[in-house]
């Protein structure tokens, strides 16, 4: 009789947790974020968006509440939100710590552009939605993913030596540096960055670019557009003299698949190294 008893109270915790689980109200900030809650498949649980959470599509009809680090309480808090996952440079710390304030629980996940950082990304979302087994599920495959692709780049004889440019269109374009996840990237995918000695991202001046001597420029779409187009952006004074502009070498992937840093960034990795491998394909001007 006892046991039967404990088994019906077991029953009914696990039911009870469940339902909380499905009512939860969860805003997503951060691209990353709002994509490991759709491959764990909790996505019934989401009522708002960040600005930068553009994958997978369905997520950009949700409510958007604006960009990751000039968040605003007021159009939060109208959602009625239990729940905010928070990639950890989200803010500014005056609007978390009003929503906190206001009985909003706060998650904020860590976001190192590593394997490992990912892994722990995943991991955390799942245990902040009480889905333990899901992310070990997602984290499994995703360190399978990266030993594959170590796996292949591990082939490339000649590393090239990338440079990232961001441009915002507000004065010089910057480069990613040291610690940043264009930096990370470009090493996942079996290339060099071209671009030391400096660390984030920072203005680099035409002299730096040249003595830097990047094989290939990468950047995302948004800065090819800001930039005038393909031409434009290699025909910039920091980019022209370098041996990519002048060859002409210039690679351009969608920013959230290429920074993020979430599940599907092994498999950016290995875009990223078959659009080097195509360009060592085309002759040297």
């Amino acid at each position: 009789m006892m046991a039967r008893l404990i088994l019906v109270l077991v029953a009914f915790t696990l039911a009870s947790g469940a339902a909380r689980a499905e009512q939860e109200r969860v805003v997503a900030i951060g691209g990353s974020i709002a994509e490991i809650v759709y491959a764990l498949g909790a996505e019934d649980r989401l009522v708002a968006v960040d600005s930068t959470s553009l994958y997978p599509e369905v997520a950009t009809e949700l409510p958007d509440v604006g960009y990751m680090r000039r968040l605003s309480a007021e159009p939060i808090l109208a959602l009625e939100p239990d729940h905010i996952l928070a990639i950890a440079d989200a803010g500014p710390k005056p609007v978390l710590d009003q929503l906190r304030e206001a009985g909003v629980e706060i998650t904020v996940i860590g976001d190192e552009p590593s394997p490992e950082g990912i892994v722990d990304k995943i991991k955390d979302v799942a245990e902040a939605l009480d889905l333990a087994d899901q992310g070990e599920a997602l984290a499994e495959q995703v360190e399978d993913d990266f030993d594959a692709l170590a796996a292949e780049v591990d082939e490339v004889a000649v590393p090239p030596r990338l440079m990232f440019v961001l441009n915002t269109g507000r004065g010089a374009p910057m480069v990613g540096g040291t610690g940043t996840s264009a930096d990370a990237i470009i090493r996942l995918a079996g290339a060099e960055n071209a671009v030391t000695g400096l660390d984030g991202y920072k203005p680099l001046s035409p002299e730096a670019a040249i003595e830097a001597a990047p094989d290939v420029i990468l950047t995302m779409n948004r800065s090819v557009e800001i930039s005038g187009g393909r031409e434009a952006l290699l025909a910039l004074p920091d980019i022209a003299l370098t041996p990519a502009g002048q060859n002409q070498a210039l690679i351009s992937m969608e920013g959230l698949f290429l920074l993020g840093f979430g599940p599907r960034t092994p498999e950016a990795a290995r875009t990223l190294a078959a659009a080097l491998a195509d360009l060592k394909q085309k002759p040297v001007n």
